[in-house]
């Protein structure tokens, strides 16, 4: 039973690693697009079969980011960004649960034992992956408070505490408010990659354990966390967002 914290390398192209996450990666997202190719070339004013199921889903998160945004415009500025996370999050989590990931591979030698490399694993499970989603959702909301607020306006919510009295819970307000904005970096990623990874060490140890029976139960429970997880990823991206855009005044209340 090999388990490898670190995504394992394929091969390389152009001098450039390709992983076994990144190239899961790429299939979720090519998976998506097909999706997203398919529904608009069948799409019927009258709804009926896949089509049902893909506007139920859009609705749904439609009517998640309006009750949050309580704004028609800023719901139509950023659903697309929260649909778009949600479901690329779950499917790669779902997709990581079919049967041959982290089972189907080549074998390697690695200080004269032989170790097996997986074909593909989960892109929430790969560390590299989930920084760089969080880093995305972070500077996005940077910018969705510049643009609402103005840098000035935006400024405030950091540096305008030092200037009031007693000035030095002020600047240590202040600095608390950016350290949080850089730590929702870490907060985002090692929340989905930990709970992600975990799930597929538990799954795999079960499944060498007592291979038939014993897995399932675990597996419906993974099935529920990674939906939970692109969930909790999703709304705390809309609520950070919702967040960043309401002035200093608002944001202190």
């Amino acid at each position: 039973m090999d388990i490898s914290i670190a995504a394992e390398k394929l091969f390389s192209l152009f001098g450039f690693p390709v992983t076994n996450a990144f190239f899961w990666t790429i299939a979720v997202s090519l998976t998506l697009s097909l999706i997203a190719l398919f529904s608009r070339s069948k799409f019927q004013d009258i709804p009926r079969g896949f089509q049902n199921i893909v506007e139920a889903v859009f609705e749904s998160l439609l009517a998640l980011v309006d009750s949050v945004m309580k704004d028609r415009v800023q719901t139509a500025r950023f659903f697309p960004l929260i649909a778009t996370l949600f479901l690329f999050v779950l499917f790669s989590n779902w997709l990581g649960l079919l049967p041959g990931m982290g089972t189907i591979g080549m074998k390697a030698d690695h200080g004269g034992e032989a170790t097996l490399i997986p074909f593909l694993r989960s892109g929430s499970a790969d560390l590299n992956t989930t920084i760089a989603l969080s880093l995305i959702v972070v500077f996005t909301i940077q910018a969705a408070g510049i643009i609402a607020l103005g840098l000035r306006g935006y400024a405030k919510k950091f540096f305008i505490s030092p200037f009031h009295k007693p000035y030095v819970i002020g600047t240590f307000v202040g600095l608390l408010e950016l350290l949080g904005e850089a730590t929702k970096i870490l907060s985002f990623s090692f929340r989905l990659f930990g709970n992600i990874f975990a799930g597929e060490v538990l799954l795999t140890v079960m499944l060498h354990l007592v291979p038939y029976v014993l897995p399932l139960p675990f597996l419906l429970f993974e099935i529920f966390v990674g939906f939970i997880q692109a969930f909790v990823f999703a709304m705390l991206t809309l609520v950070f967002l919702k967040m960043a855009m309401l002035p200093h005044e608002e944001h202190a209340s």
